[in-house]
């Protein structure tokens, strides 16, 4: 049996978005290396909730790292140390007995925070909404073989749809840029036959949602393929460049 863990977590609390907030430290003992690290935060809120103290606010959904709903800015990383993990697959053995661990929201304009550990993401719904779609009939499934796609591009567009639009690269980056975000929406249905009737008018679209609702330039270090859990390649925002050039070109 593994031996427990005593750790701090110094987590940011405020009660909405136009109030101060402030980091309150909160030791743990006892804490399971096998616990996740949404376990631990668990465990701090029915330890708040029993001495009748506001529980920490955190999103968090499947827990499968399906999601992407779990997103923590975790001792200055997100989604924590471990390269292609969302928060909700990070366990406390990835941390050392007596750390202090320093958890954060998401830091971005385009992202306000509601409350405490939880922002605000629907910036990137309207991004998918202003062009992240098809236009297909409706009614039975088409045979699989009946849209014929090399197997080249069907192996990028599945990169590219592994996106869970969680928003590490957002936090990651200086500017607080969504370009790894919208590359890979515009990269996976441009890849497809079935995307092809948008073309042009997506990206051009998706593109100027993203400047609408205040999202920084790309800055080319890479940051947000770094710390993206599902390893989306930057070389996605480069195919992305190039659709938008396109498209003005074509017209």
């Amino acid at each position: 049996m593994s031996a427990t863990m005593n750790v701090t977590l110094r987590i940011w609390r405020q009660k909405n978005r136009h109030t101060k907030g402030r980091f309150v430290d909160y030791p743990l003992s006892d804490v399971s290396p096998e616990q996740s690290f949404l376990e631990t935060l668990d465990v701090l809120n029915n330890q708040l909730e029993a001495r009748g103290e506001d529980p920490v606010a955190f999103d968090s959904d499947c827990r499968e790292g399906i999601c992407g709903t779990c997103s923590l800015h975790i001792s200055g990383t997100p989604h924590g140390p471990m390269k292609l993990t969302t928060t909700c697959q990070l366990h406390m053995r990835s941390f050392r007995s007596g750390a202090t661990i320093t958890v954060e929201p998401w830091r971005a304009r385009a992202f306000p925070i509601v409350k405490d550990l939880i922002v605000d993401r629907s910036a990137f719904d309207r991004i998918v909404q202003s062009g992240g779609f098809v236009s297909v009939k409706t009614g039975s499934a088409p045979d699989a073989n009946s849209l014929p796609v090399p197997k080249a591009n069907a192996e990028l567009a599945m990169d590219a749809a592994q996106c869970i639009g969680c928003g590490a690269c957002v936090a990651a980056c200086k500017n607080a840029s969504a370009m790894l975000f919208v590359a890979a929406k515009v990269s996976h249905l441009a890849l497809l036959p079935q995307g092809h009737a948008e073309r042009k008018e997506r990206v051009v679209k998706m593109i100027a949602r993203m400047d609408q609702e205040g999202f920084g330039s790309c800055t080319n270090l890479s940051a947000c393929e770094a710390v993206c859990p599902k390893g989306i390649s930057v070389n996605f925002i480069a195919r992305m460049n190039r659709e938008y050039l396109r498209a003005g070109l074509t017209g």
